[in-house]
């Protein structure tokens, strides 16, 4: 046993050697300001927050405050209920956090996450004012009905964070759940803002990056069509919703006119009274229905605004390729330059020469000194360099996999939501089918009562031409009163009446088929 255990003299000076050297590698990092990239959820971690506790928006107030100019402002407070669910499966009865959060607050809390985890696609946040909105609805950010919807989407938006593998284990996160005094000043300290990249830098990096990755250039011609197929989708459905909220709308007049029809009717009337019934029904229908359209123009909302956290992963990786262009420029010209002064040749058109030319050429050991200087430099710049290739790899491999993540979250809900609008869809198709036996039931009670004081039916008869068809009125039945003229022989044309299907049959011969038969 004695023979097969290491020498502590040779495996001490090699462990020492290790740790300094990692101890070096990660004062370079936090040197460079490289932004680190968190851990990954180990084996142990792999419950998410959200199996483990149960997360809840249950009501919005609103308020009224002072803002930080100490001006008075009307707000609108989300309560937020937590409680735990091992003790709830133990048979005990968990007690329910809860406390009061501002959309400040969630908004706060999001741009932390997109700071401190850039490659990761994080939830968006539901809209601050109404988007996409038809007549009908309000776009006052104060209306109950929006304000309602909000609260929906604010607890979408903790519970895909909770349900997130990496986002549910930060301890910001965790604190905006449970501790209600001092989280601002908690999110204040990690100094996320510093790390924030500026807008103006992203978009410099976006023009003068010189080999972007195609997956990531792919990745955001996706998220932009996404965004344009949604919002036209969103428009589409706004224009949708005022022209079916004007056709159900105008069935209330028809009831009305039932209604005042079955008034003068003696024998029709309990039908007509029924049918105007149902018209109005019929009507009052489409609020519930548009509402129920309303959840789901929120859920394809929602994936309107992911595809700008696409955007934001693909804007923070073209700026990690810019950085890496730019330091491997920056090598190679330290390196031409160290190489000029070893050989001792100048070029005629660089600032070297022209600096040589004024002020005549350098002596020895400032040409010796100068080289050592850029040979420190070229040192640390591909250690920089290195270290930049290896935190781009490692973005890119995690980044990716929270995009697969992503994708198949996006096709189960947009799939699911769909299919659920379908059957909304074939619910409302339904209830206009039965609308429509009922007013035809009407109808068919009303056309017997017409074949019964007419007296009409259809019949062939013989000519040269073959035979033909023609309307029948019978002698002996006396017309309405409402009628002034009278039918005078078999065959004569329909007498006039008021009612539309005197007008149709005049014109269509097939219409008063129905009426008869």
């Amino acid at each position: 046993m004695e023979s097969t255990e290491p020498e502590p003299s040779h495996s001490r000076p090699q462990e020492e050697e290790e740790e300094e050297e990692e101890e070096e590698e990660e004062e370079e990092e936090e040197d460079d300001g490289a932004l680190p990239l968190p851990e990954q959820p180990s084996a142990a971690m792999e419950d998410c927050l959200a199996k483990k506790m149960e997360i809840t928006v249950s009501e919005a107030e609103k308020r009224t405050g002072r803002n930080a100019m100490n001006i008075q402002e009307t707000y609108t407070a989300y309560l937020i209920e937590t409680r735990a669910v091992e003790s709830q499966s133990e048979g005990q009865c968990a007690p329910v956090e809860s406390l009061w959060r501002r959309y400040s607050e969630f908004e706060l809390l999001r741009n932390y996450l997109s700071v401190t985890y850039p490659h990761i696609v994080v939830p968006p946040l539901p809209e601050k004012r109404a988007d996409f909105v038809w007549h009908k609805l309000s776009a006052d950010n104060m209306d109950p009905d929006f304000v309602e919807r909000r609260r929906i989407g604010l607890e979408n938006f903790l519970l895909r964070v909770a349900s997130h593998p990496v986002l549910c284990q930060d301890k910001i996160f965790y604190a905006f759940l449970m501790q209600e005094g001092g989280w601002k000043e908690m999110v204040n300290e990690t100094g996320f803002q510093l790390k924030a990249d500026s807008r103006l830098k992203a978009l410099n990096a976006t023009f003068r990056v010189k080999n972007p990755d195609k997956r990531f250039t792919e990745l955001k011609h996706y998220s932009d069509e996404l965004q344009s197929v949604i919002s036209h989708l969103l428009r589409v459905r706004a224009r949708v919703a005022d022209r079916l909220y004007g056709v159900y709308k105008v069935h209330g007049n028809y009831g009305r006119v039932f209604s005042e029809w079955s008034a003068i009717e003696k024998e029709m009337g309990d039908g007509l009274q029924s049918a105007g019934h149902h018209m109005d029904v019929y009507a009052a229908s489409i609020d519930d229905i548009l509402e129920e359209e309303e959840h789901y123009a929120d859920q394809l909302k929602e994936y309107l605004f992911y595809a700008e956290a696409l955007r934001a992963v693909c804007r923070k990786h073209e700026l990690m390729q810019y950085d890496l262009e730019m330091a491997a420029q920056d090598l190679t010209s330290k390196k031409q330059q160290c190489e000029e002064l070893a050989t001792g040749t100048v070029r005629t058109f660089s600032l070297k020469g022209m600096t040589s030319k004024l002020f005549g050429q350098e002596t020895p050991e400032q040409r010796e000194a100068k080289i050592k200087v850029l040979e420190e430099q070229i040192q640390e710049g591909e250690e920089q360099l290195k270290s930049k290739n290896l935190e781009g790899r490692d973005f890119v491999k995690s980044a990716w996999a929270d995009i697969e993540r992503f994708k198949e979250q996006k096709n189960h809900d947009l799939k699911e939501a769909l299919i659920s609008y379908a059957v909304m869809q074939i619910s409302m198709c339904k209830k206009d089918l039965s609308l429509r036996l009922i007013v035809e039931q009407t109808y068919n009670r009303k056309q017997r009562q017409i074949r019964k004081d007419f007296g009409v039916f259809w019949r062939k008869t013989a000519s040269d031409n073959g035979s033909t068809e023609c309307l029948e009125v019978r002698r002996d039945v006396a017309m309405p009163r409402q009628s002034s003229r009278r039918s005078q022989a078999v065959g004569e044309s329909v007498p006039s009446w008021p009612w539309h299907w005197w007008s149709d049959a005049a014109i269509n011969p097939e219409t008063w088929k129905e009426l008869i038969y």
